[in-house]
Parts: structure tokens; sequence; C-alpha cells
């Protein structure tokens, strides 16, 4: 795999997970920093590490599994693997900028 056939699937993967909301906060998980790690192997496969806003989050499952579905919907990609994590520990500080502003925090 080329690095602008990895760049082009991993910019696919930002836009999907974009489209991924814990239905609990009206922000992405993309935008909330919950997204640590996106590895795409030269085999197209995928692997995310991301985490929770909190480790006890009763959406987990279906955040996970909504993210899941939808990366696994990228035709180029021949496996998805997304592993939940918790260190580093989440914090506001790793929010874009527009998810700060839409959630009120600036």
């Amino acid at each position: 795999m080329t690095t602008e056939e990895r760049l082009n699937i991993e910019e696919k993967v930002i836009q999907m997970l974009r489209t991924v909301f814990d239905p609990e906060i009206p922000v992405d998980v993309y935008s909330l920093g919950l997204v640590y790690k996106i590895d795409i192997n030269d085999n197209a496969d995928l692997n995310i590490d991301m985490t929770m806003t909190a480790p006890n989050c009763p959406m987990a499952d279906f955040i996970v599994d909504d993210a899941r579905y939808k990366l696994e919907s990228i035709k180029e990609l021949n496996s998805v693997t997304i592993n939940i994590v918790f260190e580093p520990e989440w914090t506001k500080d790793m929010m874009s900028e527009e998810a700060k502003l839409e959630l009120g925090f600036l």
C-alpha cells in the first residue's frame, strides 16, 4: 500500500468517525478527542485505540458497535479492530476547539 493510499483510507476513517456519537453528547467521538490512534497496515487492517469520557460509560458498547459497523463499510479496509483504552485518561482538553465551543467550554 502506498503512502497516498494509506492517507486516503485514513481520511475516510476520520470522516466515518465524525458520524459516530455518544447519544448523550451532541459531538462526534473524533472531535471529542476519544480516538487516540488510527493505524492502517499494509494489508488494509485498521486498528483503532479509543477511549470513553468515563470508564463506566453506559453507552460504550453502543458507541463501539456503531463505529465498527460504519468503519466496516469502508470498502478499502480488510478488517477493523477497535481497542478501548483508558490511558491516557481522557480530559476536556483533548476536544477540538469546535467541540469545546459546541459544548459551551469556550
